[in-house]
């Protein structure tokens, strides 16, 4: 019995000693987090060299829009701004653009007039309502009050147009569960730049209920 004791004491004095796996252990418990970082760096690379090479597409984009042609060959830019983004891009992304044209800088993101003693509307929360009676200017002509009064389109002549590309696309690096993110992410990128003084600008506004 005695014998036996003791046999098994040495046996554990020997297990304890033993550092055999110690490393796999630890990498057991850094490795996750160490996976994590180097990927989370990755995506976080893509994401800005996307958001780089988005920038530098709608800026060309945007100045190729403001040529007297540019409404013949729109669909040409895009093409050229979805190949170009699409390079750098995992399938399944969706590429959305929005073209609004101004009569002024001034007029970029800026509401439609609400008419009253109050600008802001005569609630005064900027907000054209029907039910108090308000008036507004239809800067864009769409029979409805806008909180931005420009147009759709790329407008005409000396407009000023708000040029806006949305990209949404799948994280390539699956860890976007182990750290709380979104599977998806988007990117916008914007630019603004006059049109061509080709001809006479037209700004007719029609004044409308709410």
């Amino acid at each position: 019995m005695i014998r036996a004791l003791a046999t098994s004491r040495a046996l554990l004095r020997r297990l304890r000693a033993d550092r055999n796996g110690v490393t796999l252990v630890e990498f057991a418990f850094v490795g996750p987090v160490l996976i994590l970082m180097i990927m989370g760096l990755f995506d976080l690379a893509h994401t800005q060299y996307t958001a780089s090479v988005l920038n530098g597409a709608v800026q060309k984009a945007g100045r190729d829009l403001t040529l007297e042609s540019a409404n013949s060959s729109k669909a040409t830019i895009e093409a050229r701004v979805r190949d170009q983004i699409a390079t750098v891009m995992p399938p399944g992304a969706v590429i959305d653009f929005e073209e609004l044209s101004h009569f002024d800088f001034a007029d970029i993101g800026e509401p439609e007039t609400i008419l009253g003693d109050d600008p802001t509307g005569a609630a005064g929360n900027g907000i054209c309502e029907a039910a108090k009676g308000e008036r507004y200017i239809d800067s864009n002509g769409n029979n409805r009050w806008d909180p931005d009064r420009g147009k759709d389109g790329i407008g005409g002549a000396r407009d000023a147009v708000l040029y806006t590309v949305t990209v949404t696309y799948p994280r390539m690096f699956p860890m976007y569960t182990m750290a709380g993110l979104p599977s998806n992410i988007t990117l916008e990128a914007s630019t603004v730049l006059r049109n061509q003084p080709f001809d006479e600008q037209d700004r007719n506004t029609t004044e409308r209920s709410c």
